[in-house]
């Protein structure tokens, strides 16, 4: 069991709430997505798993695991649509958001996460996680859309 998980059990215990196989098998799953993921994503890899858990079960767990700390509720852009990111793993959360499309580029920058840290220590912090977004537009098309390095 990942520690995501005794943290999680911890939580809900605190809330005199029940850690269910349902609850445990969507925080696996989180787990699994190493990007932002929107509810849809997750319902459907839940049921390719042969996972049958409720809407309604998906959406109360996952404010569970916002208010436990294991996942951030985003919203990018202008848009209202929500996006959800497993905090675990010790990885910074960065991204390039498209405006246009919508798109969403996870990123990882070891100067970002130096500079993170660096401001934290100064002002009297301890870095436990970061987040960082860039709002663009792609220049004009030359190729492929770009990839993670």
């Amino acid at each position: 069991m990942s520690s995501a998980c005794d943290d999680f059990r911890k939580f809900l215990h605190a809330r005199r709430l029940k850690y269910t196989g349902e609850r445990e098998a969507i925080l696996q799953t989180v787990e699994q997505f190493q990007r932002p993921f929107e509810v849809e994503e997750l319902l459907l890899e839940l049921r390719r798993l042969n996972l049958r858990v409720s809407r309604a079960t998906v959406y109360r767990t996952l404010r569970h695991l916002v208010g436990a700390g294991l996942v951030n509720q985003l919203f990018f852009g202008a848009g209202k649509q929500s996006y959800y990111d497993f905090l675990g793993g010790g990885r910074g959360h960065n991204y390039v958001v498209d405006v246009e499309t919508g798109m969403i580029l996870p990123f990882t920058s070891p100067e970002l996460t130096a500079l993170c840290e660096r401001i934290a220590k100064r002002l009297g912090y301890h870095v436990v996680g970061h987040r960082f977004q860039i709002l663009g537009r792609r220049k004009e098309p030359s190729g492929p859309a770009p990839t993670e390095k």
